[in-house]
């Protein structure tokens, strides 16, 4: 009588586990199906997103070109205001303002680098000849107030005078009996502290100015024609006697560079 009973638990506990299985079977293929359809819907979104992507990426490297176009544009507008500044002020000269003559020069100089490392750009050649035009003008201009300077704060000096720049030790002693000494002897005079006195030919405030000016040229290339300027003047200021001078004749007589 027991037997029955447990083959009859048995069986529907087999029929309990086989109606789960089918259930969970049924249950995996609704997932698979659905799962699929998102798969194949998820295709089909990415397929209609890909112009969208494609546009934005465009769109994207379109604005990166624009900025950078929009700051080399802004630089090249720089670039001419500067240029348009620096050709105002080298056209009125540099005698109404030296410095800012100068500083004008070097900004004309800085435009002329910038035109020269992009000659891409459009109509470069052009604003580099216009550039390079003016440069040159202004050099002339430069090297004609360097001799004006020169010309108007020189101060001519008689070779006598240069004595007095030396040691009282080592000035040349008069025979006049007005003149007396110390009584010392020229060697213990000799070993004194010789102190020596520069003349002053061009006033002090004057000097940076044609140090400037002699710069500029010389970076220019004419520092040949800087010394001529420099040599004319001194045979115009100095007498011709001091040519004569040991000190003064190595530098005449020297070869120019």
């Amino acid at each position: 009588m027991a037997v029955p009973q447990t083959i009859a638990s048995l069986s529907r506990r087999a029929n309990l586990l086989k109606e789960s299985l089918e259930k969970s079977q049924s249950n995996t293929e609704s997932m698979v199906a659905i799962l699929g359809s998102f798969d194949h819907r998820l295709s089909a979104l990415e397929a209609a997103m890909r112009p969208t992507q494609v546009r934005t990426h465009a769109i994207r490297m379109a604005h990166e070109n624009i900025d950078k176009a929009l700051k080399t544009t802004e630089l090249i507008l720089t670039q001419f205001d500067v240029s348009s500044q620096a050709e105002a002020t080298i056209l009125r000269g540099p005698h109404e303002d030296l410095e800012s003559y100068l500083v004008a020069v070097d900004s004309l100089k800085r435009t002329v680098h910038f035109f020269s490392s992009n000659k891409s750009l459009k109509n470069c050649d052009r604003v580099l000849n216009h550039s390079n035009s003016l440069l040159a003008k202004a050099i002339l201009k430069l090297e004609e107030e360097f001799k004006q300077l020169l010309a108007t704060y020189s101060k001519p000096i008689e070779p006598d005078r240069l004595f007095d720049c030396l040691p009282k030790s080592l000035q040349p002693q008069s025979d006049q009996p007005g003149n007396q000494t110390d009584g010392r002897k020229p060697e213990h005079r000799s070993l004194e502290a010789a102190v020596y006195k520069t003349p002053t030919l061009i006033p002090p405030r004057v000097l940076p100015l044609l140090h400037d000016l002699a710069n500029q040229l010389v970076q220019a290339g004419h520092q040949q024609q800087c010394a001529k300027i420099y040599r004319y003047l001194c045979t115009c200021f100095f007498p011709e006697n001091w040519y004569y001078y040991p000190f003064n004749k190595s530098f005449h007589e020297a070869p120019m560079a």
